[in-house]
């Protein structure tokens, strides 16, 4: 801990007159984009769970006379939300804050760790779905978070990424609203699931506004409709520069 008190040593320029000006403390950020991709709940408990619970499959015919048929419910995977607290902090000596001529040490210190602390959360948000493909993190139903294979409590599985992973494109999001609006629960009963948003890497924004922004159809000299935007399939396009993969993209629902 002593090693990393913040001493006179450590800021010996600003004990003397003749500085112009000191950087990089601290720069300009954009706004929380961490806020677009989650919803926020708060607690006052170690932990909260999300608990699935099954439906029932289609009714029966019955017969005149006969006994009604009788299906069953139950609860099925659990997801488990442990808190964690992050933190961060600086100590200065008496000294150097008081023979601080400019006001780095201790002012815009406290810049600075505000900063520290937005990107923290920036970053873990992000690591979300930074995390999305990959088996080392894992849910309740044991897959990741995008996979082909979420298994169904029932029985069988089903999917939530492209059959055959793509780059975002005009195609791309059209098969992803076209599964998307096939979804159904753990029976197989077909359920209203809508694009909400859709959250890409900085390396695609440019990309998406040309896919979802244009009247016709991007890259093609035919007269054809922009079908995404004419429906109004994606309402919303976030662009999050904490995501990792350029190829990466994502549609809230």
């Amino acid at each position: 801990m002593s090693g990393n008190i913040i001493n006179t040593a450590s800021f010996a320029k600003s004990l003397w007159p003749g500085v112009n000006a000191w950087f990089g403390q601290a720069y300009n950020q954009y706004s929380p984009e961490w806020v677009n991709l989650f919803q926020k709940d708060t607690s006052e408990r170690a932990f909260e769970e999300d608990v699935g619970v099954s439906g029932f499959g289609l009714a029966a015919l019955k017969g005149e006379g006969a006994p009604i048929t009788m299906d069953s419910q139950r609860q099925s995977f659990i997801q488990r939300y442990v808190h964690n607290v992050y933190a961060l902090g600086f100590a200065i000596t008496q000294e150097a804050y008081e023979d601080d001529l400019y006001g780095v040490v201790g002012k815009k210190g406290a810049q600075a760790l505000a900063f520290s602390m937005q990107q923290t959360k920036e970053i873990i948000g992000a690591n979300i779905f930074n995390r999305a493909f990959s088996g080392s993190y894992t849910y309740g139903d044991g897959q990741a978070l995008i996979s082909t294979s979420h298994p169904n409590f029932v029985g069988g599985t089903w999917s939530n990424r492209l059959a055959v992973d793509s780059d975002l494109s005009e195609a791309a999001l059209e098969q992803a609203c076209i599964d998307i609006a096939g979804f159904t629960n753990d029976r197989g009963l077909l359920i209203k699931v809508l694009p909400k948003k859709l959250a890409i890497a900085r390396q695609n924004m440019f990309e998406a506004t040309r896919i979802l922004g244009s009247q016709g159809r991007v890259g093609t000299e035919l007269n054809d409709t922009n079908a995404l935007k004419t429906m109004g399939m994606i309402p919303e396009v976030v662009t999050n520069h904490y995501f990792t993969d350029a190829d990466a993209w994502f549609i809230l629902t």
